[in-house]
């Protein structure tokens, strides 16, 4: 008897989630249907595969070398199918996006609605990560990332630009004054990110002409943290136009020092690796948020 997909699939689901518990609820199987798949693959296999202990499952060396072929298998049947789909101009298949938590809500999840509507058989798989990733160790197809890339393994798509401006909330200007000159931020509460560093780098230039990089009064590793800490009153902050546009049309947040800041914009890269095999649905997904964000004014 020759292995299946269903068996591949059961297989691999089973080393990526960590359990077969996990692994029945992302294939949508009984757990002891998932089982009896690993067992029946083992058999035929005549090896094993994973080695069971009492807290979680773990690869013996065959089950190692065997994932790599595993795997190869269905991504080349994903590609098959993706070529057959694209034959019919119908990009289809799961596609897994990721993106920092302020880009993923103020940016991509409003046009969610919009892309099912035009492409309804992708399936989407939307995760967050504040910091850059491994796209292969991470399992995702494309990400979207905010600032100057270095990777040059990947390939990169310009998506759009976004303009840096310093906020605070009228609340706070009005409790501890407005700074007239970047010198004056000593004076004040400032919001910042934990790392990278190079976020901390605001428009400005001091007395020398250099950037002014800031040392955070409160600090935290999500954008998304920070605009909510600004809108409370916590202090001023530095933030990409796309997550505060809503903010200022509103006066929940005003610019400060607009006639000192610098035209910084930093550029946001849709990257994937070149050798991919969903280049049809990444394609059409990326495609879509250019066509979207190209009716925005993002400055």
């Amino acid at each position: 008897m020759k292995t299946t997909l269903d068996e591949l699939q059961a297989f691999v689901a089973v080393v990526d989630t960590g359990t077969i518990t996990a692994a029945s609820e992302a294939l949508g199987l009984t757990i002891s249907a998932t089982s009896r798949t690993l067992g029946r693959l083992e058999e035929k296999l005549q090896t094993t595969l994973l080695r069971r202990t009492t807290r979680r499952l773990e690869l013996t060396e065959e089950g190692t070398a065997f994932l790599q072929h595993a795997r190869a298998i269905l991504a080349s049947v994903d590609e098959a199918e993706e070529q057959m789909a694209a034959r019919r101009m119908r990009p289809a298949g799961r596609l897994r996006v990721d993106a920092a938590t302020p880009f993923m809500l103020h940016v991509l999840v409003p046009l969610i609605a919009g892309f099912r509507e035009r492409y309804p058989e992708v399936e989407l798989e939307l995760t967050s990560n504040e910091g850059f990733i491994d796209l292969i160790e991470k399992r995702t197809d494309v990400a979207f990332r905010i600032g100057t890339l270095k990777d040059s393994t990947l390939h990169a798509r310009l998506v759009g630009t976004s303009h840096l401006r310093l906020l605070a909330s009228p609340a706070y200007l009005k409790r501890y004054g407005t700074p007239t000159e970047p010198g004056q931020l000593a004076r004040h509460a400032l919001l910042g990110f934990t790392q990278p560093e190079i976020l901390n780098d605001w428009p400005l230039r001091d007395a020398d002409g250099d950037t002014i990089h800031i040392k955070p009064t409160i600090a935290s590793s999500s954008g998304e943290t920070l605009r909510r800490m600004a809108l409370e009153g916590l202090g001023i902050v530095c933030l990409s136009n796309f997550m505060s546009g809503e903010d200022r049309r509103k006066g929940d947040l005003v610019q400060v020092l607009s006639k000192h800041t610098l035209e910084v914009r930093q550029p946001i890269n849709a990257v994937y690796y070149r050798n991919t095999t969903v280049a049809a649905r990444i394609t059409c997904f990326v495609d879509y948020v250019i066509e979207a964000l190209g009716k925005r004014a993002y400055v």
